[in-house]
């Protein structure tokens, strides 16, 4: 019987690696493969944001204006309802601001607004009635309300529509040049536009 040489055995002992290697991969490959496997996939997802849609029956789109008083003498006075309502599908709150107040001869400091939310949909008040219990939105002057009330974060009210379905809020607007008003004021003239804007809570 030949004698295996030392070299030969090195060389042998070494070869059964790769060798040994090769099996292990056949039987992890054979090992992935014979693998059972299931899933379960969900419905397609989908995200849609809510909505926050007011509208009024004074909208500027309209061209008419609240009001267009003229040749007012001391003490005149008037009213105007408006209804505000909110289309949107997310809970929010409304507030009333004055946009591009002006006045001439210091009229707008003689003249008082009260502003009064309730209910009704007859723009001469006939029907308006105030909240229980009463809610003044705003209650000075012509000037004061334009300089202080300017933006949502100044703006007066406490409506707060659910977004659950379509909602209305009326305003009674009440104007009364002071019967105390200076000769200075003849010939005056005070102007201002009202904004309601709704933010989702």
């Amino acid at each position: 019987m030949s004698k295996v040489s030392a070299r030969t055995a090195t060389w042998v002992k070494w070869a059964a690696v790769p060798a040994a290697l090769l099996v292990s991969g056949v039987a992890v490959s054979q090992a992935s493969y014979s693998a059972f496997s299931a899933t379960s996939e969900s419905a397609t997802n989908s995200w849609k944001s809510g909505t926050v849609a007011i509208s009024s029956s004074a909208d500027k789109t309209t061209g008419t204006a609240t009001f267009s008083a003229e040749n007012m003498k001391p003490g005149a006075t008037g009213a105007k309802c408006i209804t505000v309502t909110s289309t949107g599908t997310l809970a929010s709150a409304v507030k009333l601001y004055a946009t591009a107040p002006a006045s001439t001869k210091d009229l707008s400091t003689w003249i008082t607004l009260d502003i009064t939310e309730g209910t009704g949909s007859n723009s001469a008040c006939n029907d308006f009635k105030v909240l229980t219990p009463a809610a003044t939105a705003y209650s000075g002057t012509l000037a004061a309300f334009g300089a202080a009330s300017t933006s949502y974060a100044t703006g007066w009210g406490s409506w707060t529509p659910t977004g659950t379905a379509s909602e209305t809020r009326t305003y009674k607007i009440t104007y009364t040049l002071k019967s105390d008003a200076p000769n200075s004021t003849q010939g005056g003239s005070a102007s201002m536009g009202f904004t309601w804007e709704a933010q989702n809570s």
